[in-house]
């Protein structure tokens, strides 16, 4: 009995770290932004109770908020089809036993690590600015422009989503783990029977690698939600032109420490978190139409 009680303090010993770190580092933030969400709190004073009024002005009266909202939902229903779409294109072309082409994963899976970086979207400006790598190619093919696709309200927020379909690596390497779990067999028999290529690409490719783009669909998802870094460097943290990449993170954080309005920043917070939330639960809902399972032979 001694024994096994020294080896349950042992294993607490071992689990402490995480659980100490889970409490004070995500636990109680957690608690405290919900708790901060109903009140006015400036960081300098102690907060004070409002009630739902943050909410209200949320959905009432903060039309830059409807804005970033806009923004967002463009951001993320332009940006997760085109990584995904290109992620899956770049893995079945490396889906092969080639000589050399782990190099080439590897390469491609290298912006996927440093996409999000600050250097990455200063570089970004230098490519997509008025003087830029882009306009000098136009050049090159007889296109002279001096527009700034960086600074155009029209294309700024595409250079942002062009951004995100570059850092397609780590969805790449997902699809290509599971395409390659698929037999070789099926793809044989497909063969003899006369499919073409394209009849097995959506006839079997697609419908037993659905799984992993259902995996893929709610990671990216959640995942462009939270895009901060590109918006921030790119605007210089304003959100400019004209608001057009004011993505709702920006935003949020302009309102807490620009504006140092805490409480508001994190009522915003919160309905994120409840957009976010029912917009995952959507694509699971709709999974049951487009999802095959092997095991159970439907979604």
């Amino acid at each position: 009995m001694k024994l096994r009680d020294n080896n349950h303090l042992v294993g607490y010993l071992f689990i402490s770290p995480f659980v100490l770190g889970f409490l004070i580092f995500t636990l109680y933030p957690i608690l405290s932004s919900f708790y901060y969400s109903f009140t006015d709190y400036n960081l300098f004073d102690a907060p004070h109770w409002i009630g739902l009024n943050n909410y209200q002005k949320i959905v009432l009266d903060d039309e830059k908020l409807t804005k970033s909202l806009q923004v967002t939902f463009t951001y993320v229903f332009a940006s997760v089809p085109l990584r995904l779409v290109f992620a899956l294109f770049v893995a079945m072309l490396l889906n092969t036993t080639t000589r050399g082409v782990g190099f080439y994963r590897s390469t491609y899976y290298l912006p996927s690590l440093i996409g999000g970086s600050v250097a990455v979207s200063i570089m970004w400006i230098q490519v997509f600015g008025d003087k830029g790598l882009l306009n000098s190619l136009l050049g090159l093919i007889g296109i002279h422009t001096s527009t700034s696709w960086i600074g155009s309200p029209g294309t700024a927020l595409w250079t942002l989503i062009a951004l995100s379909v570059w850092q397609f690596g780590s969805s790449m390497l997902i699809f290509l783990a599971g395409l390659k779990n698929i037999p070789t067999s099926y793809y044989e028999a497909a063969s003899v029977d006369g499919a073409t290529r394209w009849y097995r690409f959506f006839h079997i490719t697609l419908p037993l690698l659905s799984p992993i783009i259902l995996f893929n669909l709610i990671m990216q998802t959640i995942s462009a939600f939270m895009t901060f870094t590109p918006a921030y460097v790119i605007s210089r943290g304003e959100g400019g032109p004209l608001d057009n990449t004011l993505l709702y993170s920006l935003y949020l954080y302009r309102r807490a420490f620009a504006f140092f309005e805490m409480g508001y920043a994190s009522a915003m917070a919160w309905v994120m978190l409840l957009i976010v939330a029912a917009i995952t639960f959507a694509i699971f809902k709709s999974s049951k139409y487009w999802v095959h399972y092997e095991a159970k032979g439907e979604g």
